[in-house]
């Protein structure tokens, strides 16, 4: 999950997983996969970014915690 920021300043948390576009209007409006938006302070870069780092960071404590015998 990623935190973004409504126009109102209200920080929230999104579950990056269930995007399915974003535009830019000049805001970026966030389309659910179930039809629902979000408009947030964010670039589209910004949130492409903010979804990266927390991929990198999954798959980092998966690499931290995958043991391997190899005997």
């Amino acid at each position: 999950m990623i935190v973004l920021t409504k126009r109102n300043n209200e920080r929230f948390l999104l579950n990056h997983n269930q995007i399915e576009s974003i535009e830019t209007i000049p805001e970026s409006k966030i389309i659910m996969m179930n039809r629902d938006y979000f408009i947030v302070k964010e670039t589209p870069e910004d949130i492409i970014k903010k979804i990266q780092d927390y991929n990198a960071k999954v798959l980092d404590v998966h690499r931290i915690v995958t043991v391997t015998d190899k005997r």
